[in-house]
This record gives structure tokens, sequence and C-alpha cells, in this order.
């Protein structure tokens, strides 16, 4: 028949095809529900107000109309749906798939079973399948891995959470519009069950029965495979563990298999009280707390309670004197235990003879240990017992009693058990694989034995007192071809013949009188030696190592090892060298992939790597969360290190008084520096002694670890540092996992909040935004200088920028930079929202737009009547000028600190790094040079779309101050109506609350109503460069035209001087040509003799 698991029977590759996807599903669901976006909660009150009516469960569907409409009717709704679609479309997206996947996985198993039914497969029927030994653990495991989905979905994301999820995916996604889209079905099976992992949390009714019957199953399937489950050991693992008290053991995993396959025929559970006490002999006589997937423990207490039979059958396990002598059985075995192991952990005790003598033994001591560890580690497990219980109180408090629980003992037994089976492991992996070579040598060295001792007895080789003995000789000789023809492929028959030999050996030294001649004798004896030395090898067999894999699973422990980290670490902090036992302990828990990946493996699926990597990841994770132990205790002791030489010791002077020796000496206080530094020395060896190990599939190197160690560590304390020193008045989002700054190893650690920044960058930048606001200083830009506008006192300068570099270094200011750059973006994202929304929906504003906008056609022309047209329309318009400013101000004000950024970077960039800034300067030039020969002919090269040069050029120039932050596109704009004259209207309502100065520039006229002219002029200039450069030319237009106005009214009218509003445009325009560096031609939209009257002004001259 041919193999069930044959790549040409489409039968068992069906099977195995759906098995191996429900394991790499779970692995997702897992890896995913570390990735939640905590918004999704609803925890918060304020996530509640803010996103209270752009989140929605299930109850979206019974009105989506409705909850579309809310949306509609605020535009500020909308804003933040986009935004929220922005930020999680990718994380929902995800999540969705793997939802998807698990209603695929039962669709497509059923579908199996239905084409199993009809005959698809020929000569192959559910009864066949289930006969062969592959096709029924292929056939039970199907069933129990959709089980176990539905339990991680259930417990690690919320009911409430995924229905969220899901709505928003719904809403943001293109499935509502898809035909084939099955999300209908996908929210059927995965809507909120009301169960919650919250400890003292009520059990839903009929859970999780009803939840697992959402998508039918064939009753007969199920029924057939908890028939098997039941009835065969479908894996063979009792051979593993012949004991009878270790049964349980040996059927742990079926028995979890079980649990969950129970769950789709809720029927035994209930009422079949003769099926539950079969099945609480066979698997639960003596445990109550299972794993039933990678460490996702079940106390069978709380999970059977509300079933009579299930509960009625389990009773007697949890009758407390059974408990009693359960907890008793193994606290015993623990005691004598311990020695054992450590006897044979011993150095030099474990010799390759002592092993194949006593291979039995050893492997009896491995099955005691890890039972034993096993039983203690589930059955005092915290996470195991809900203590809002008070019958899993009383049973937890029983347990801890009766085995006189101590958590460092049982972690030291496991700690001895993982090293004294590594070590074994390795002994019986070498000898396997040099078998037959000494096999071999030995056999010759017998051969070659009796061969001499044929030629001693035919009396041509001399031997004292030996006479010539044919009969003798002729009978040696006989066994040296005899030794000679064992042949090492037929182990069985070889190792017969070797005893009979053995035997022969030993008679023919008893019959013969030999002992008489000690050579003889030793040659015989050295002969029964190797024969014996044969035995043992062909003894050596890869069953037994099979049998340490079985015996030494660790899975259960995937979770639950957590609790002993605080264990682990503080035996690494009082030694060191307790790395190399611990480095066993993390390759037995890596032993824990065989389950997830076997089945992956066998069906040669591409999920092998991702879910490999998965789970290798969190067991490095978890091994470098232990091992940090000994970064932190270096920086502890470097602490103390700094404070005796900071505070304690006395520096010595260079010209020293002899009595004064001894208190400058100050031994004590020298001796513990030198004790902590040889102290950090001991720590680093410690970790340097864990060798490079290969934890799943993943490398660790210890002298990674270490340096990863240490620069976490550095990052936590220096942003605690930060965090708690720029604290200054106490008055787009990325995720994590998107984050390019963010490391999962060396991750920057998150503070609670102290103001709206999240870090101490944003602290530092709101900071300077304060002390800065153009509402409280002028900045005058010859100096590069603030001033209080009260007091005129100085408030700071560009040396802040050096100061922050010396602080921070070039990455902190270029950090500082680029959190600007994003607060313009978001500061002119609002102000577009505000003029579109709020501006231009104002009828009565729009009109007086409108009436200018007829009044100033055409812009090359003169107004009639100048000064009515425009105040009439700055007075209007007035209501909407102070958002107007206070965003235009904010941008300039920021763009003012870019460019004191900029100038800081390149300047030092200079001075430290000359050859980089010229080869970037000369690489930027070349590359715009390029792109402007492209522009002027097509043919030429040009960076294509998918070459990130031009991105990657960019972050280099940032950072080294080779930009103008003036010339940058922060954001995208649309065509706005009026927008010229908008503009215009706002920079002649601010002209009358500024005056010229000779030695300052424009100046705000009075301090309560405060207009700082640089920010005003930068701000400006920025809006205007994020739109087309037509708005630009119609916005310097209407000024010119507003200037040669002006002027003809005042000639008409015979004013001598210039008007103040008409020297602010100057001057505007001035500021303008000087920051974007543009041509003089904007004066040809207005008479020469202005300019030189302006000039005149500029000069002081009347």
């Amino acid at each position: 028949m041919v193999d069930f698991l044959a790549d040409n029977n489409l039968c068992g590759q069906a099977i195995l095809r759906i098995v191996s996807r429900g394991n790499a599903i779970i692995a997702e669901l897992l890896r995913l529900s570390d990735f939640i976006p905590a918004v999704f909660r609803l925890k918060d009150k304020s996530d509640q107000q803010k996103y209270g009516d752009i989140i929605c469960d299930f109850s979206y569907f019974k009105g989506p109309e409705y909850y579309e409409g809310k949306l509609e009717a605020k535009p500020e709704l909308q804003d933040l749906d986009e935004e929220f679609r922005e930020n999680n479309i990718e994380i929902l997206s995800r999540f969705y798939l793997a939802f998807e996947s698990v209603h695929k996985y039962i669709v497509d198993l059923n579908r199996y079973l239905d084409d199993l039914h009809e005959g698809v497969y020929i000569q192959q029927t559910l009864e066949t399948v289930l006969l062969n030994e592959d096709g029924k653990q292929l056939l039970c495991e199907a069933l129990y891995l959709y089980g176990v989905m539905l339990l991680v979905i259930d417990q690690k994301i919320e009911g409430e959470v995924r229905e969220r999820m899901l709505v928003s995916y719904y809403r943001y996604s293109a499935a509502r519009s898809s035909g084939d889209s099955n999300l209908d079905d996908i929210c059927k099976l995965l809507r909120s069950t009301g169960y919650s992992s919250q400890p003292g949390a009520k059990r839903p009714a009929n859970y999780p029965e009803s939840y697992f019957q959402r998508v039918p199953i064939s009753a007969t399937f199920t029924s057939m495979v908890i028939g098997r489950l039941r009835s065969d050991d479908i894996y063979n693992q009792v051979s593993a563990y012949p004991l009878p008290e270790h049964r349980s053991t040996a059927l742990a995993n079926q028995a979890a298999m079980l649990y969950v396959c129970l769950f789709f025929s809720p029927s035994i559970l209930h009422t079949q009280q003769a099926k539950m006490r079969e099945i609480v002999d066979k698997y639960f006589p003596d445990n109550w707390v299972i794993s039933i997937y990678m460490g996702i423990t079940v106390n069978l207490v709380e999970a059977w309670e509300p079933y009579k039979a299930a509960k009625t059958a389990l009773n007697y396990t949890l009758d407390s004197a059974n408990i009693k002598e359960q907890a008793t059985r193994y606290a015993a075995s623990m005691e004598s235990l311990r020695p054992q192991v450590q006897q044979l952990l011993k150095e030099g005790f474990l010799r390759e003879e002592i092993i194949l003598d006593n291979i039995p033994k050893l492997l009896n001591c491995l099955r005691d240990c890890n039972v034993a560890i096993r039983w203690l580690m589930l059955h005092s497990a915290e996470s195991a017992y809900d203590l809002n219980n008070k019958r899993l109180r009383q049973i937890k408090d029983q347990v801890l009693n009766d085995s006189k629980y101590k958590p460092k003992i049982l972690f030291q037994l496991l700690l001895d058990t993982a090293q004294f089976e590594f070590t074994l492991k390795e002994m019986f992996k070498q000898m396997l694989s040099e078998k037959q070579i000494k096999w071999e040598s030995y056999k010759k060295e017998g051969s070659e034995r009796m061969t001499e001792l044929a030629e001693v007895f035919s009396g041509v080789k001399p031997l004292t007192r030996v006479e010539k003995n044919e009969n003798l000789q002729a009978w040696f000789r006989e066994i040296s071809k005899q030794i000679e023809s064992l042949n090492y492929e037929d182990s069985t028959a070889a190792g017969r013949k070797t005893v009979q030999l053995i035997q022969a050996l030993v008679e023919v030294q008893e019959f013969h009188q030999l002992e008489s001649n000690l050579q003889v004798c030793q040659f015989l004896a050295d002969t029964r030696k190797f024969l014996h030395q044969m035995i043992r090898t062909i003894n050596i067999k890869e069953e037994v190592l099979i049998t340490m894999q079985i015996v030494g699973d660790l899975s259960y422990a995937w979770q639950i090892i957590d609790s002993f980290t605080s264990i682990m670490q503080e035996s690494i902090r009082v030694n060191p060298s307790m790395v190399t036992k611990l480095r066993a302990t993390f390759l037995k828990l890596a032993s824990a992939l065989d389950l997830p990946l076997l089945r992956i493996n066998q069906a040669n699926s591409a999920d092998l790597l991702s879910v490999s990597q998965f789970y290798s990841g969190e067991l490095v994770s978890y091994v470098r969360k232990v091992l940090q132990i000994i970064p932190e205790s270096m920086f502890t002791s470097l602490a103390k290190i700094i404070k005796l030489q900071i505070h304690d010791i006395m520096e010595v002077p260079t010209r020293l008084d002899k009595d004064k020796l001894k208190d400058y000496a100050q031994l004590t206080a020298r001796y513990e520096v030198a004790k902590l530094t040889h102290d950090i020395s001991i720590f680093t060896e410690g970790i340097l002694m864990m060798k490079t190990t290969l934890v799943g599939i993943i490398k660790v190197d210890p002298k990674q670890l270490l340096e990863d160690g240490i620069r976490k560590e550095l990052v936590k304390r220096v942003a605690y540092a930060l965090h708690r020193g720029l604290i200054f008045n106490p008055k787009a989002k990325i995720q994590d996992w998107q984050s390019v700054h963010q490391s999962t190893h060396i991750p920057i650690p998150k503070f609670p909040s102290v103001d709206e920044s999240a870090t101490f960058i944003g602290r530092l930048c709101r900071e300077i935004l304060r002390i800065t606001d153009p509402k409280l200083t002028c900045y005058i830009d010859q100096m590069n200088t603030w001033y209080d506008l009260k007091s005129h006192q100085e408030v700071t300068n560009n040396r802040l920028f050096s100061e922050i570099q010396n602080t921070l270094g070039t990455f902190g200011l270029n950090g500082l930079d680029r959190l600007l750059c994003f607060m313009i973006v978001k500061e002119l994202q609002n102000f577009l929202t505000i003029l579109q929304k709020t501006i231009l929906k104002d009828k009565a504003v729009v009109e007086v737009f409108r009436t200018l906008q007829g009044a100033v056609s055409p812009v090359q022309g003169i107004v009639a009547n100048a000064s009515k047209v425009y105040s009439s329309a700055v007075a209007k318009s007035q209501k909407i000028w102070g958002t107007y400013q206070e965003a235009i101000m904010k941008v300039g004000q920021m763009q003012i600190l870019r460019q004191q950024i900029a100038n800081e970077l390149n300047y030092s960039c200079k001075f430290d790094s000359k050859h980089l800034a010229a080869a970037l300067e000369n690489l930027n030039k070349s590359l715009l040079a390029d792109i402007e020969a492209h522009y002027q002919d097509p043919s030429l090269p040009y960076p294509k779309e998918d070459n990130t040069l031009l991105y990657d050029i960019t972050a280099y120039l940032e950072a080294a101050g080779i930009h103008n932050p003036l010339n940058k596109i922060y954001i995208t704009t649309k065509r706005l109506p009026y927008f010229p004259i908008i503009n215009f209207l706002f920079i002649i309502a601010q002209l009358p609350k500024l005056q010229y100065n000779k030695n300052q520039g424009m100046t705000c006229r009075k301090a309560t109503d405060p207009v700082d002219w640089p920010p005003l002029v930068l701000g400006l200039l920025t809006l205007l460069k994020q739109f087309h450069s037509r708005y630009t030319q119609q916005f310097l237009a209407l000024i010119g035209q507003f200037i040669r106005s002006i002027m003809e009214q005042c000639t008409s009218q015979k004013i001598p001087d210039m008007p103040s509003d008409v020297v602010g445009a100057l001057m505007f325009l001035e500021d303008y040509v000087k920051y974007t560096k543009l041509s003089r031609k904007v004066g040809a939209t207005f008479p020469i003799l202005f300019v030189l009257v302006f000039e005149n002004i500029l000069s002081g001259c009347k």
C-alpha cells in the first residue's frame, strides 16, 4: 500500500497541507496578538471621546447609514476618520487576512471530509484514513487545531476588539464592494462570544461549545476522532514511558487534543458519565492542569465546571487524599532526584563506558526528573488558578503545602536536568557518529589477539613456558576468523554470536588450564573486553536519542517559564557562570518548536521559515530578557564607581605633605572601586561563557547579546535621564512596529507622559517654541537673537543650537529638526482645513473677496479710491485674521528655528567632517545638474521611481545642514478660490500694526497687539510655496498694485511722505526677494521713483 504521506498520495497530502496551514495560522494569530492597536480597546476616556464615533462594533451593520451620516455631518470627524484609516489600514488588513484564513481552514477541512465521503479519493474513506497511523494522527490534529485557533483568538484578541477591527476593515477596504468576499461568514464566526480573559470575569453560558458550533462540522467525524483519542495511543508515546505511573505524562499531548475536541461534542461532557470516567481514569487520574498548545494552560476544575458528567468524573482526581498523594510523591521524587542528577553532572563522571553500561538507568532518571518537573510546574503555576475562585485557591494551597513547593529548588532541578540531558545527548550523538568506526576497531583488535595466540601455540612464536598445541592453535585461528566474520549491518546476529564467542573464551581458559600462564590469560581477557565493547557499541541506537527527545519535551512551559525569570536573574547576578547551565535550559525549551513545525516541514510549506522565525524570535527575546540582568548589574556597579570617584575619592595633588598621605590614600574607597571593577569583568565573562548557540533557527552570539544588552541599558538610562531632566513647564501616528528607529532588542523606552509630548525631544522642541513665541518675543534677523517684547531683554540666540548639539549630538539636533518639519506639516494641514471648511464656507467673507477681486481687476491698473476700497475689505474680513495670523506666525517661527538648526549642522559638518561636507555638496550639485539636463533633454538619464538615491541623499543632506527649509514642499495642495486675494488682504491687514525702525527693521507698534515681522514673512512665504507659482505671481502683483494705487492717491492729494503701509509693503517685497533669492524683477510692478524714495527712507534721508 502507498505510504499515506507519499507525494503521490493525494488524500494524505491534502490533509497534511490543511494541518500544516493550521499550525501556521496559530503562529500568525499569536504574532498579531502583540500588535493590536490600543485604540481599538477604547479603555481610556480620552480614546472613547475621540474615536467613539468612528470605531464601531457589529451594531454598525444594523444601520450603517446612521453611522456614516454622523461622520458626514461633522467635517472634523471625517478628517479624524481619514487619519485613522491611514494609520491603521495596514495592520487591519493583516488581522483580516488572519481571520479569513481561520474561516478558510474550516471550510477546506469540511470540503476534505465531503470529498472523503463522496469517494473523490479512490479507495479512501474516513474509516480507512483513521485506520492508517499517519491518517489517524492528521485527522485528530485537524479538528484539534481548529479548536485551538478559536480559543487563541478569544483569549488573545477580545471579542469587542475583533468586532471593531472587522467593522473598521469593512469600512476602509474594498471588501464591501467585492462580490466574492466572505466577510459576512467571517463576522458570523468571529463575532464576540462575551468571553473575557481577565481574572474573575464571568464565563458566558454554553461557552465554548456554542462558539465551536458556529461553522457546522460532521458529527460522525467528531465522534470518530474523539473515539480514536479515547482508545488509542495515536503517537505511540507509551513506549517512551514504560512505567505505569508515567502514563498520564506519556499521553499528555493526546489528552490536550481530547480536551479541545470534546467541546465539538458537548453531550459527552454533559451527560455521558461512563465515557467521561474512562477519559479521566486514562488521562487525568493524577493531573488537572494541562497545556493545550505551546504553553497555553487550562485548569480542568474551572474548564469543566459547567459540565455535569465531566465534573463528576474529575471529582476523584480532585479528592484531597489523591491531591496529597500526588503532591507528596513528587516532593519525595524531587528530594531523591536532585542529589542523583548532581552526582551525574560531576566533572568526569559521565564517561563513555558508564553511559554504555547504564543506558536504561540514565533514561529512567531523565524520565523521573522530567515527569516531576512537569507536574510541579503546571500544578503550581499562578496562571493556572483564578484566585477569585475559592475552590481553585484551596486546591492550589494544598498542592503548595503538600509538595513543600519551593520555586528555587524546582528551578535548580530544571537547570540540572537540562544540563544532564544536554550532556548525555551530545555524548550519545558523538558515540552514534563514531559507532561503526569503533566497532570495526574493536573487531580488528580482538581478531588480531586471537591470531597472535594461535601463533603462540604453534611453537613458532616464543612465549615463556608455552608448549606447542596444534588443537589450541587451530581453535584460536577459528575464533579469529569467527570474529572477523562478524557483520556490522546485521547487528542482531552479530550481537548473539559475540556473546557465544565470549562464552567460548571463558570456557577454553577453564578446560585447558590456561590460568597458569598470565600472558595467555591477559590476551584472553583483552579479547573478551573488546568483544564486550563491541556488544555495547552495537547497542548504541538512535531510538535512545528519540526517547530522550520525547521525554525532554518542555513545550508545556513555553509561557509559565516566565514566572522563573526573577530566579534566573538572581542566580546569574550571584553567580554569572550560571549562564552555561541556562544555555542548556534554553536549548531544552527550543525543543518545543518541534510541535508546530513538524507538519509544516513534512508538507514542505513556504510557512516554515516565518513560523520558525516567530517562535525562535520569541525564545531569543526571552533569552535576552533573562540575560539583561548582566548589563543592568554592570551599570549598577558603574554608577557606584562614579559616585565613589566623584564624591568620595579626593583628587591627589601634585605636591603632597607626607603626613597627609594616609588621608589621600583612602584605601577603603579605592578597594571598593577595584572590587566593583572586578565584578563588572566577571559579569562580562559570565555572558561570554555561553557559546554561540542555535536557538531554533536564530544563531545567538553571546558577544552580540552583551553588546545589545549594554546598548539597551544605556538607551534606557540616557532616555530616563533626559525624560527627567527635560521637563520645562509642568502645566500622523506611527506604531512602534512601523518605526525604523524602534528596535525589538534595544527598544527606546516609553515613560508616563508628563505633557502632550511623547519623548524628551518633543518637550525640548515645545520649550524652544514657547520661549521664542512670536506673541512674546521679537526676532532680530541680523543678530540671530530673540528679545522679550516688553522688557527688551535678550531671551535666547543661535548659540542655543550649539549647546543642544553639544548635549544631544548631531543626531539629537537632526531629530529636533525633523520634529519641527512634521510640526510644520501638521500646522499647514490644520490651516488649510480651517481655510477650506471655515473661511471659504462663510458667505459674507467670500462676498468680500469677490467684491475686492472685481475692484482690483485688472491688476496692471490703478484702483480708484484705493484707501477706501482696501480699508473696507480689511474691516469686513477682520474676524478671520486672528486664526490666520496665529497659524502663519507658528509656521514662520518653526522655519526660523529650522534655518538656525541647518546653519549649526552645516557649520559643525564643515568643521568636523570637511571631506563628507564637500562630497555631499558636490554630489548634490551634480545630481541637480543631471536632473535639470534631463528636463531640458528627456533622452538624458534620470533616477527611476524604484531608485532610492534621491531619498537617501536627502537624509544625508539634511543631517549635514545642506538644505534650505524655505524651499521645501511640506504638503500637497489643491486649487483654492481667491487664495492670492486672501493672502494679500491678510498682509495689508497686518501692516497698520507695524512700523519701520532704521536699526531694527519692521517692528510692532504696540506690545499689546504683537506681530513679529520675520515669522510673518517666512510663514507667508512657506504657505505660498506649497501652491502653484502662479498664486505667488498674482499675490506679488496685488502688492505692487496696492503700492501704486496708494501712492497715486497720495500724489493726487499732495501728501509729501510715503505712507507707512506702503513702506511696510515695500519692506515685505524686499525681504521676500531676500529669502527666496528671486530676481528683483518684482520692481517692475511699480515705478522706479517709488523704489528711490523707499531707499531714501531706508537710509534715513527724508
